[in-house]
C-alpha cells in the first residue's frame, strides 16, 4: 500500500477527512520554503501537495504564478525540488507528498530519469497539470514502475461519459477542480460540491480531495464533508507573500505565520464532521 493509500485509509477509519496544504518549492528561497515543509505536518497537515516552479503555470492564478516567478528566481529547478524532498524524508517517512506541476519541465528532465529521480526523493504522488488524458501514456507507465500515484484532475466540465475515461490508471486520490478557470479567484458552494461529488463517486472509490477555491477553515470544512480531503494553496501563498519585503526577502515570522494559517486550517478539518454531515 502507497503511502498516500495508507493516510487516506488511516483517516477514513478516524471518520475524518484530510488537510493537503500546497507549498511552492523555492519560495521565495529555499531555507524558508524548507522550513515551511518541515513543519508542516506538525501544525496538521495530513499530505503535502508542492509545487513544482515553471515559467509558464497556466492553470494557476496570478497568487500561485507570482509564487513560481519568486520561486525561479530564487534559483528553483527540477533538481532543487526533488533536493527538498530528500531533506523532508530524513526526518519524515510517513508524510505523503505530492509534486504538482506542468509537462515541459518534466520532458526537460526526461521523463523516466523524473520518475525515478522522484521516487529515489521520496516522492509519493504526481500531478501534472497540462497533461492531456489521451497522452497520460507518455508518463503512467513510468509513475507505475517506480511506484508513484498517478492523480487525476476532475473539473466541473467532465462529463459523465469522459469520467471513466480521465480516472483511467489513476491512483492515490482523485484531485476536483471545484471550479472552472483559475487557481484563487472563487469558491464552490456546498449545493455544487453536492451535486459533483457522488458523479465521481459512482466511477471510482479512490479519494475525492477539493482544491482550486479553498481557503478558510470554515471552506475546507465544507470539502471535507463533500470529499474526503481539501487542497489549500492560494491563502498559504498569500500569507506567505504578505511577508516578504520589497527586495524578496521573507521576514523572520513567515514561516510562522504560514504554519499557524495551516493549524487553523487543520481544526477546521479536524472537526468538520463532528458539526455537519460526514460524507
Amino acid at each position: 500500500m502507497s503511502r498516500i493509500a495508507a493516510r487516506f485509509a488511516a483517516l477514513r477509519a478516524q471518520r475524518r477527512g484530510a488537510l493537503i496544504p500546497f507549498l511552492e518549492a523555492w519560495d521565495p528561497d529555499r531555507a524558508t520554503s524548507m522550513e515551511i515543509l518541515r513543519g508542516m505536518p506538525d501544525a496538521g497537515a495530513d499530505l503535502i501537495e508542492i509545487g513544482m516552479p515553471f515559467t509558464d503555470p497556466m492553470a494557476d492564478g496570478p497568487i500561485i504564478q507570482a509564487a513560481a516567478k519568486r520561486a525561479l528566481a530564487a534559483g528553483a529547478t527540477v533538481a532543487g525540488t526533488l533536493g527538498m524532498v530528500r531533506e523532508f524524508r530524513e526526518h519524515d517517512s510517513e508524510t505523503p507528498i505530492v509534486l504538482m506541476g506542468y509537462l515541459n519541465p518534466v520532458l526537460s528532465h526526461g521523463v523516466e530519469r523524473f520518475c525515478a529521480d522522484a521516487a529515489a526523493s521520496g516522492v509519493d504522488g504526481l500531478i501534472i497539470v497540462d497533461l492531456p488524458t489521451e497522452e497520460a501514456d507518455l508518463l503512467l507507465p513510468h509513475a507505475r514502475a517506480h511506484a508513484i500515484d498517478f492523480i487525476r484532475l476532475i473539473a466541473p466540465t467532465t462529463d459523465d461519459a469522459r469520467l471513466p475515461k480521465v480516472l483511467s490508471g489513476s491512483s492515490g486520490f482523485i484531485y476536483y477542480v471545484s471550479i472552472t478557470g483559475i487557481t484563487g479567484t472563487r469558491t464552490a458552494s456546498a449545493t455544487e460540491l453536492a451535486a459533483a461529488i457522488p458523479r465521481i463517486r459512482a466511477v471510482s472509490d479512490l479519494p475525492v480531495a477539493i482544491g482550486f477555491g479553498v481557503r478558510t477553515p470554515e471552506q475546507a470544512a465544507e470539502a471535507v464533508r463533500a470529499g474526503d480531503g481539501a487542497v489549500v494553496a492560494s491563502a498559504l501563498i498569500d500569507t506567505l507573500s504578505a511577508g516578504i519585503d520589497a527586495q524578496g526577502r521573507a521576514a523572520p515570522d513567515t514561516a510562522r505565520r504560514v504554519l499557524d494559517q495551516v493549524r487553523a486550517l487543520a481544526q477546521g478539518v479536524r472537526t468538520a464532521r463532528a458539526t455537519g454531515v460526514a460524507a
